[in-house]
C-alpha cells in the first residue's frame, strides 16, 4: 500500500525532492513538475494534509498521467518548521475548521490557481485539484464555491466542513464540475461517512460524483486508488 500520510520523514524527502527547487513566484510557495512541449493539457495541483508540506503528495505524479502538468502546494499557515495547514481546527470532537481561516487560505488558494493556470497557459476547465485530508476539504471548499475556476477535484479521505455543506444551494455553475471521492472504510481520523455524505450531499445538488470506497484502507491512499484516480483523471482529457 502507498501511504502519503501527514507526517513523513523529513530527511528522506529531502532527498528524494533535493533537485526540484521550491517555487515562489506565485501566491503559495509550490514543487512544479511541467513538460514544456505539452499544449493545453491538464494542470493537476496537490493540496497536502494536516502537519505536512508540498512534498507529501507530489510523488504521485509518478502514477498518474505522464503527459500532465502538476504542482504541489505548501499551505499558508506554520504550525512549526516543515509542517504546515490550511486552517486551524474548531473546537473539539468532529473535525471543523475556523471559518476565518477558511475564507482567507480559500482567497489565497483560489489566486493561486487563477495565476497558476496563465503561467502554464491552461484553461481553468483544465485545472484539477486533488487534495488529501485537510488538502480535500480546500478542494470542496474552493471548486464548490468558485466551480468557474477549476475544472474538477479529487477529494481523498476528506470531508465537506459544516460551513460550506450549510451554504451549499443547487447551482448550474456547478453542474460541470468533475468530482471524484475517494475514501477508506478502515478510516478513524476522518471516517468513512465523511465520504458518502459528501457523495450524497453533491448528488442532492445535481452533480455526479464518481465515489470510490476502499475496504480495509485507513486514512491514506491504496495502490488501488491511484489507479482509479488515474485513470479519472485519463477520462477527463481523453
Amino acid at each position: 500500500m502507498l501511504k502519503f500520510l501527514a507526517l513523513l520523514t523529513l530527511l528522506a524527502s529531502a532527498a528524494v525532492h533535493a533537485q526540484t527547487p521550491l517555487q515562489t513566484d506565485l501566491p503559495l510557495r509550490y514543487l512544479e513538475q511541467v513538460n514544456p512541449e505539452s499544449h493545453n493539457q491538464p494542470l493537476v495541483i496537490f493540496l497536502h494534509g494536516y502537519g505536512s508540506n508540498e512534498q507529501d503528495l507530489f510523488d504521485m505524479k509518478d502514477e498518474l498521467p505522464a503527459q500532465y502538468n502538476y504542482l504541489s502546494v505548501r499551505a499558508p499557515m506554520v504550525i512549526e518548521e516543515g509542517r504546515y495547514q490550511w486552517f486551524r481546527q474548531k473546537g473539539d470532537g468532529a473535525y471543523d475548521g475556523e471559518t476565518d481561516d477558511l475564507k482567507t487560505s480559500g482567497e489565497v488558494l483560489l489566486d493561486f490557481v487563477a495565476q497558476a493556470a496563465k503561467k502554464y497557459h491552461t484553461e481553468p476547465n483544465k485545472v484539477v485539484l486533488v487534495g488529501f485530508s485537510q488538502g480535500a476539504m480546500m478542494s470542496y471548499e474552493v471548486a464548490l464555491r468558485h466551480p468557474e475556476a477549476v475544472g474538477g477535484i479529487a477529494a481523498l479521505s476528506g470531508r465537506m466542513l459544516p460551513v460550506l455543506r450549510s451554504g451549499l444551494k443547487p447551482d448550474e455553475k456547478r453542474q460541470e464540475l468533475a468530482i471524484f471521492i475517494g475514501h477508506g472504510t478502515a478510516d478513524t481520523l476522518l471516517p468513512y461517512n465523511d465520504g458518502t455524505d459528501a457523495n450524497s450531499l453533491l448528488q442532492s445538488l445535481s452533480l455526479k460524483p464518481e465515489f470510490h470506497a476502499y475496504p480495509g484502507v485507513g486514512h491514506s491512499i491504496s495502490a488501488v486508488e491511484m489507479q482509479d484516480l488515474s485513470a479519472w483523471l485519463q477520462r477527463l482529457n481523453p
